[in-house]
């Protein structure tokens, strides 16, 4: 019983900390102000008339379509669709096969192959034409498009398998693989996409990123309002899950000390 309350009470901390995450999230959103491409530039030329050229930055919010980079939209690995931004993961399901007790027991598992996600910049653009750099750097936009989602099972007995033309490891050890889930997500030119960031002109052009120092940095599918109303709810269900995993796990302790 005290293990179960000691496991509660280590969730309901860790509930404790995403949910002050998501505050300070939340916060930055209503606290920052959303400038629009020709404000922002024009921000920019009064820090080079002051004599700081290329150390412009400014937290704020930018609104526009997914626009692809100058060399052109990518790719995505699985779909083949055009995209600014995509990310996959293979995953493989098999049978896992232990002794205990001199009976022998199979279990379904699952281990994952790769997760990957493209790290070229794109660009926002807004009813003008006016574009913005985005560079990702590594973030994931928040609700991109899914459009794989399969189970492909796999065919023949436990040798090595090719995938996207890499040969992999036979998997040995009774480890029967069942087969492959496969997923992808992309952002498609024109989505409309909301970014609170970092913008600079380290580069020369203006490009909106993750703050230099401390701070947030969004990339949603979802509007402003949209992205609020969604980190609210998820605030109150972790302050939720923060006292009830608290209250609960410290009684269930306390009573299996007693006991």
């Amino acid at each position: 019983m005290w293990i179960a309350g000691a496991i509660l009470i280590v969730a309901g901390v860790a509930a404790f900390f995403f949910m002050q995450h998501t505050k300070k999230e939340l916060h930055a959103m209503i606290g920052t102000e959303t400038l629009s491409i020709p404000e922002l530039e024009a921000e920019r030329t009064a820090s080079d008339d002051l004599g700081a050229k290329g150390s412009f930055r400014k937290i704020t919010e930018v609104v526009g379509a997914a626009h692809p980079r100058p060399e052109g939209v990518l790719t995505a690995e699985l779909s083949k669709q055009e995209c600014v931004w995509y990310r996959y993961t293979v995953e493989r399901e098999y049978e896992h096969v232990e002794y205990r007790d001199g009976d022998r027991r199979t279990r379904r598992r699952t281990e994952k192959m790769a997760d990957h996600s493209s790290n070229a910049g794109f660009a926002v653009i807004d009813e003008a034409g006016r574009t913005i750099g985005v560079d990702p750097g590594g973030e994931r936009p928040d609700k991109p498009e899914q459009v794989i989602d399969r189970f492909e099972p796999h065919e023949g007995g436990r040798g090595s398998v090719e995938l996207f033309g890499i040969t992999l490891p036979s998997f040995g050890g009774g480890n029967r693989t069942i087969g492959y889930k496969y997923k992808e997500w992309i952002v498609r030119p024109g989505q409309r996409l909301y970014i609170l960031g970092e913008v600079h002109d380290k580069i020369g052009p203006l490009v909106i990123g993750k703050p230099s120092e401390d701070g947030h940095f969004i990339i949603s599918t979802r509007s402003e309002s949209e992205l609020r109303k969604s980190r609210e709810t998820q605030h109150k269900l972790l302050a939720l899950g923060t006292v009830a995993g608290v209250v609960i796990g410290l009684g269930l302790l306390v009573a299996g000390i007693v006991a």
